[in-house]
């Protein structure tokens, strides 16, 4: 993991094909997040990673890569494979799993971009901002 400076941080790592590599892939993220002082909730983001990593390794060819690019208020996720097969978002559920659903729940936006070789699945994730408990005046 490398560091663009004060704050902000990038990480780009190829991962092991092996089901493992989702393990990895949070501790990965985990330290990152920590060390930039992400504002947002961490188990959101180790949750996206863990389905966009299992993904890539279910449904994609080769061994996956993580990136990942951020800061204190937001932070986008990519992980690559060497498949052409473009990911389809299904009906959520046992039968079809909840992937790409809880992707696009908890993040601001996600996508494909298909690559030379493969495609990488991306999402952007930032702080939501805490639902107000009730107002109190004071008269």
């Amino acid at each position: 993991m490398g560091s663009e400076g004060v704050g902000t941080y990038q990480v780009d790592t190829p991962l092991p094909k092996e089901m493992g590599s989702i393990t990895a892939a949070r501790r990965i993220a985990r330290q990152a997040l920590a060390e930039c002082g992400y504002k947002g909730q961490h188990e959101d983001v180790l949750l996206v990673v863990s389905e966009l990593v299992t993904n890539a390794l279910v449904h994609g060819d080769g061994p996956p890569s993580l990136r990942m690019r951020g800061d204190s208020s937001r932070v986008r996720i990519e992980v690559g494979d060497d498949g052409e097969r473009l990911p389809e978002q299904r009906e959520p559920g046992p039968a079809n799993g909840w992937g790409l659903h809880v992707v696009g729940l908890l993040s601001t936006g996600w996508g494909i971009s298909p690559r030379d070789g493969g495609k990488v699945v991306w999402c952007e994730l930032e702080p939501r901002l805490a639902p107000m408990r009730g107002i109190r005046s004071e008269s």
